[in-house]
């Protein structure tokens, strides 16, 4: 019966659920659209010649059942205008009639089955595609922006690059202002002691000239 002897598996299948625990979920969930693309495929294409079993059946049992209610009236007839033999032979004919009726029947609720179970299939896998098809989509958004997250993170944000040039530069500016502070500091001192050593040997040299002339 093609597709249709799958009909319980499918229909009890929760894609979702076997989905929620694999390693690699975009994967599997393309493989299992492939899988489920395939089996729709084959709905569409065994669907027609089910309907067409389905009609068949439908049109045959009623061919059936009007045979089967002549019969009774043939029979109701030939009883009434006192043909008991004739009538007789009649019940006996819908009698074959009503146990091919009784086959016909089954035969097709089977049918009638099977067109049924067809729609349901239908339904079921177009459902699981668009609910794959969905949740592909958002893992597939989610693997593109992880990845530029991921290059971001690799060269770090342009942003925070400038902050943190700015601060070698202000690091390095600081440095060389108190490079520069302490270097002119240190050249103030000396300055200042090569004054006063000055003005010792100034006073020195006043002191003997005082003392040359007292002689």
């Amino acid at each position: 019966m093609g597709i249709l002897a799958r009909f319980k598996a499918i229909m009890a299948s929760n894609v979702n659920a076997a989905l929620d625990k694999v390693n690699d979920p975009e994967k599997e969930i393309a493989a299992y659209l492939r899988s489920l693309t395939g089996d729709l495929g084959q709905v569409k294409a065994e669907t027609a010649s089910v309907l067409a079993d389905e009609q068949r059946a439908r049109r045959v049992l009623d061919e059936c059942r009007a045979e089967t209610a002549k019969l009774q009236r043939y029979a109701d007839k030939s009883a009434a205008e006192g043909r008991a033999e004739e009538a007789r032979r009649f019940l006996e004919r819908k009698e074959t009639a009503e146990a091919k009726e009784r086959e016909l029947q089954a035969a097709y609720d089977q049918a009638a089955e099977n067109a049924a179970n067809m729609k349901q299939l239908h339904d079921k896998l177009s459902t699981d595609i668009g609910s794959l098809t969905e949740r592909l989509e958002k893992l597939k958004g989610k693997a593109a922006a992880a990845k530029v997250q991921r290059e971001r993170n690799a060269i770090g944000s342009p942003m925070g690059n400038a902050d943190s040039r700015l601060k070698e530069l202000e690091d390095k500016v600081n440095f060389e202002y108190d490079e520069a502070m302490a270097i002119a500091e240190l050249r103030a001192g000396r300055k200042d002691d090569l004054d006063e050593e000055l003005e010792r040997l100034d006073r020195e040299s006043s002191t003997d000239r005082e003392a040359r002339k007292n002689e």
